[in-house]
């Protein structure tokens, strides 16, 4: 593995742009990428869940993540997930990662047929991670999705005997005496980025110093005040910035969550995400309406 220097800040999980068709629009992300260096993003998390990776073809996968180092013009970081229900499409992607020179990658469990053991997730993701030795590689722990609740300190111990380049997970959990004790092993060994928006403040306190999250795209003001607040030891400051986070991710919810609701408030800031991609319905006027409404209230639009 090249140089690895941690991640430190907000890492932003990215949108799929669509047109009105549902066909990927990579013509956005130019402007997009402009305003994620704007926002003082330490880096991108590409095609994961957020940008809809399981409803996306292998191709437009490497297509956007193509764009987006393009786009990026070495601003800040882009971290392309290559993970998938085949191991051998993960595998492709990973090798594609290294090619374009992304600045590491990640993958979540499979999520139909699962693992069983720990043994079982390293014997999955060894190949995967192998496929790209020069990159920094992060298991994607989120359960909520995967239905895969293995032990991530488990994990991580037995897979750095296959995986060199496995150098911490994303933890998109609210199991935070876990999370914790990830970051604990071997005196820090191992980087947690963390995954769940609405309870940062519980993640810096247990020493995690990054993380990556959807409603980052059109909040990160608040979530760099957070960041910083914490870091002097404001926590009255931190914590009115958290409960702003948490305004938000009530109405994101309302609307069908973190993907539906964030491209829809995407769309409403100027750019142009589009539509998501079937099962997940499109946003009709009278939502788009309603939307506004509820981000008036708390102050969004201002």
């Amino acid at each position: 593995m090249k140089h690895y220097q941690r991640l430190e800040g907000m890492v932003a999980a990215t949108f799929t742009p669509m047109d009105a068709r549902g066909d990927i629009n990579l013509s956005v992300i130019d402007k997009y990428a402009d305003l994620m260096a704007e926002s003082g993003m330490a880096g991108v998390f590409v095609c994961g869940t957020t940008g809809e990776s399981h409803s996306l073809t292998t191709g437009e996968r490497k297509a956007i993540l193509a764009q987006w180092i393009k786009s990026a013009r070495k601003r800040f970081k882009v971290i392309a997930h290559v993970g998938s229900n085949c191991q051998l499409e993960a595998m492709e992607l990973a090798r594609h990662a290294q090619e374009v020179e992304a600045d590491a990658f990640a993958a979540m469990a499979p999520c139909f047929f699962k693992p069983s053991s720990v043994k079982d997730l390293v014997d999955f993701f060894t190949p995967i991670a192998q496929s790209a030795p020069d990159l920094p590689f992060y298991y994607y722990n989120m359960p909520s999705m995967t239905g895969v609740s293995l032990s991530v300190p488990s994990f991580l111990i037995e897979g750095k005997k296959t995986m060199p380049n496995l150098v911490g997970t994303k933890f998109t959990h609210n199991n935070l005496m876990e999370m914790g004790e990830c970051l604990e092993l071997n005196n820090g060994e191992f980087e947690v980025l963390h995954g769940y928006d609405e309870i940062l403040i519980a993640g810096l306190a247990l020493g995690a110093v990054a993380g990556v999250g959807s409603t980052y795209n059109y909040l990160p003001a608040v979530y760099q005040n957070l960041f910083d607040a914490f870091k002097e030891g404001d926590i009255c400051t931190a914590r009115r910035m958290q409960q702003k986070s948490i305004e938000i991710v009530k109405i994101i919810i309302k609307y069908g969550g973190g993907v539906r609701g964030g491209k829809a408030i995407m769309n409403l800031i100027g750019v142009d995400c589009g539509r998501c991609r079937l099962p997940v319905t499109p946003f009709g006027d009278d939502e788009y309406s309603s939307l506004k409404r509820d981000l008036e209230k708390i102050g969004f639009l201002n």
